[in-house]
């Protein structure tokens, strides 16, 4: 699908606020809401807008360990395979399949060192799981979402 500029420009105001309501996108865009639910569901049929979500400070919750872990598998571990592992565990907030040594690259928030341990010790207990290498971030210099 070719997003023309005020396709651009409606995914750029979702992705800084999905709460904004179409009447607010349309007096950005000059489209009425109508026409901006219009381009919204098209959008969202062409797979360009997959959801919606909400974006939770895990500091706020009480998470305040992050780490990254490099994990290794046995053999020649799926995507599909590596996803059903640790797309269970509530801790891993992001998972990648990577080229290198390693079969896939996780972030994992945790409230404490200890919490860290136990969630990596359930990772590593899975089948097909045959290690895991860790680094734990000591600060977040910033994020952002991709423009």
């Amino acid at each position: 699908m070719d997003l023309d500029d005020i396709d651009q420009q409606i995914v750029a105001l979702l992705r800084e606020n999905a709460r904004r309501s179409f009447q607010d996108i349309g007096g950005h865009v000059a489209l009425s809401a109508p026409a901006v639910k219009r381009r919204v569901d098209r959008l969202e049929a062409a797979g360009v807008v997959r959801g919606y979500t909400a974006v939770v400070d895990h500091v706020a919750l009480g998470w305040t360990t992050h780490a990254v872990v490099s994990l290794f598998c046995e053999g020649r571990m799926s995507g599909a395979e590596i996803l059903a592992t640790c797309g269970r565990l509530a801790e891993v907030s992001g998972a990648y399949t990577v080229a290198g040594e390693a079969s896939a690259i996780l972030h994992l928030h945790a409230r404490d060192t200890q919490h860290l341990e136990d969630a990596l010790e359930r990772l590593r207990d899975a089948p097909g799981i045959t290690r895991t290498q860790t680094q734990v971030v000591l600060s977040t210099l910033f994020e952002r979402p991709v423009a």
